[in-house]
């Protein structure tokens, strides 16, 4: 059966549609559509907002004022989302960036979705899942969000996984990342360190090289993973001269003849010989997957 098409229509006899009226919905097709089911797209003065901490903490001033140049010329595209109180006071959940772009702009209004009778779960997951698709979000404020969903839920792992629409693995990695010293998160962001150094260095045991590289990190000197790699490899922190620190260099190295993969298996199939209760078998099996996973990347 052949398709049908409309007639077309010369240009002067085009109209323009007003996307004021048409805007919304279609932007949140996949997951937030379902997030946002129920929500009013109106316009709120930009003064009834009230803005409270959010999932991001990281801006760059200059996007800001790019992203307000934008909507300048063309307009907001994205609505923010609010949260409508039973004291009527509307709550931003979603689109600082936007916020703050309308505001460097002066704007008295915005168009907005606005949510009502919604929990704080419920609000916190349409927070995340709005914010996490987005790559301006650092995998820091990523990993906080995901921590602060968890206290105010109570809910484990794999309840996270189901709500937030992420991996086991990936909320176990973030729970990690979040619960890391606040000085090593803050320099994760000022020097845009690669994830996995955190996680790496906090698998170190305490020792004096875990000490150091923790200070190189912080000063920035260590960004990459590849950088931390060669380190551990060495054995030690390498000095100016291109030697060993004296407290590592009398330190045995590691057996030769074993590759990484066959060292899992045989710890994996030597854990199933051993009466270890649920508990530690199931942290057995999640080091497993956690270092199978960090040997892919």
């Amino acid at each position: 059966m052949s398709k049908t098409f409309a007639a077309r229509v010369s240009k002067k006899e085009r109209s323009t549609l007003d996307l004021t009226d048409k805007v919304g919905r279609d932007i949140f097709k996949a997951s937030d559509d379902r997030l946002l089911q129920g929500a009013k797209l109106t316009e709120i003065q930009m003064k009834e907002i009230v803005v409270k901490e959010q999932v991001r903490t990281k801006f760059n001033d200059e996007s800001i004022k790019d992203l307000a140049k934008n909507i300048e010329l063309n307009g907001l595209i994205q609505p923010l989302v609010l949260h409508q109180d039973k004291n009527g006071r509307y709550r931003l959940i979603c689109g600082e960036r936007r916020y703050r772009a309308l505001s460097f702009n002066k704007a008295v209004a915005a168009p907005c979705f606005v949510l009502e009778n919604k929990t704080e779960e419920e609000l916190m997951a349409i927070q995340f899942s709005e914010n996490s698709s987005r790559e301006e979000l650092h995998y820091v404020d990523k990993a906080d969000g995901i921590l602060n969903y968890q206290i105010a839920t109570e809910a484990s792992e794999r309840k996270i996984q189901a709500a937030l629409g992420i991996s086991k693995s990936e909320v176990h990695r973030s729970l990690l990342i979040a619960k890391m010293p606040r000085n090593m998160k803050e320099a994760a962001k000022k020097y845009d360190i690669e994830k996995y150094v955190l996680l790496e260095w906090d698998a170190l045991s305490r020792s004096s090289l875990k000490s150091d590289v923790e200070k190189r990190i912080l000063a920035g000197d260590i960004t990459k993973r590849a950088e931390l790699a060669s380190i551990i490899s060495a054995g030690g922190l390498m000095r100016a001269g291109g030697k060993k620190s004296a407290a590592n260099a009398s330190k045995p190295a590691l057996p030769k003849g074993i590759s990484a993969n066959a060292f899992l298996k045989a710890m994996t199939s030597k854990s199933k010989d051993l009466n270890l209760d649920k508990k530690t078998q199931e942290l057995l099996r999640t080091l497993v997957e956690e270092t199978k996973e960090m040997m892919d990347q």
